[in-house]
């Protein structure tokens, strides 16, 4: 009777074969683009990463605005599209201040929202200038009165009183973290308006500002409405939470912050 023999097992040539052939594999689902600094893919990827800068900063002195796209280029794998981009800001308090530039890498999953985002940027003001600007920012927040509820900032004709500029600014901190975290690799949103503003200072000197903010998403056209509730200290770490009524796939979020606690209006 014949002995049962065993298989062979491969060798190790054969199983460097088998993880080059699987890698291969994989590879065949990447595409590597080059793209021209007025294509709409750039373009969005560097809004994306601003709304991330903007929020993770929180210094609403120191707001930055997309100015020009300089350079970048897409990785598509399966299901997932990566965009490197390099961009110069601008002030958003002083139109066509350049600020330096910034290089993102920013990652879209398909049609999901919250991007990834790693961003650096140059010419980032010095600290305590920094501090010092948003802590006068702050003292100003807290001395000012709220505005009656139906305020509409900007008004109905685009207009903004000075004496509003504040509120204004310190909302587009929790802004930016809605529209990051909404922003998906097909949709983008702008701020078109904040009203029914609330303002109240927490036992440990916290602005809580609590307000109804009306985003305009630019593919659709349509008009989304998002209750924010931003808590902000110049020297501590903020919190945002939202919840937006419309049919997207994030409606409730909320921000990072130690130190902020339960604060509600």
């Amino acid at each position: 009777m014949l002995a049962r023999q065993r298989p062979a097992r491969p060798g190790p040539t054969a199983l460097l074969l088998v993880v080059l052939l699987a890698a291969v594999a994989r590879a065949s689902w990447i595409i590597l683009m080059p793209l021209r600094p007025s294509s709409p893919e750039l373009r969005q990827a560097a809004r994306t990463a601003l709304h991330f800068f903007n929020y993770r900063t929180a210094s609403p002195s120191t707001l930055r605005n997309l100015k020009d796209v300089l350079n970048g280029s897409a990785v598509i794998m399966k299901g997932e599209k990566e965009i490197k981009v390099a961009f110069s800001v601008e002030s958003h308090r002083t139109k066509n201040l350049q600020l330096g530039t910034c290089s993102a890498q920013v990652g879209f999953k398909e049609h999901k929202p919250v991007p990834t985002v790693n961003i650096n940027c140059t010419l980032l003001p010095d600290q305590k200038e920094r501090e010092q600007e948003d802590y006068k920012l702050y003292e100003q927040i807290k001395q000012l009165e709220t505005p009656p509820f139906e305020t509409m900032i900007p008004d109905k004709f685009g207009n903004m009183d000075p004496s509003l500029q504040p509120l204004w600014e310190l909302a587009m901190i929790g802004n930016s973290f809605v529209m990051w975290e909404k922003t998906t690799v097909t949709s983008y949103y702008y701020v078109q308006q904040i009203t029914n503003i609330k303002k109240r200072i927490t036992p440990d000197d916290f602005i809580a500002l609590h307000y109804k903010v009306l985003l305009h998403e630019f593919k659709s056209q349509e008009i989304i409405s998002c209750q924010v509730h931003l808590v902000w200290h110049p020297e501590k770490p903020s919190k945002t939470q939202y919840h937006c009524q419309d049919s997207g796939t994030q409606e409730n979020g909320s921000g990072h912050g130690e130190g902020s606690g339960e604060h509600s209006l």
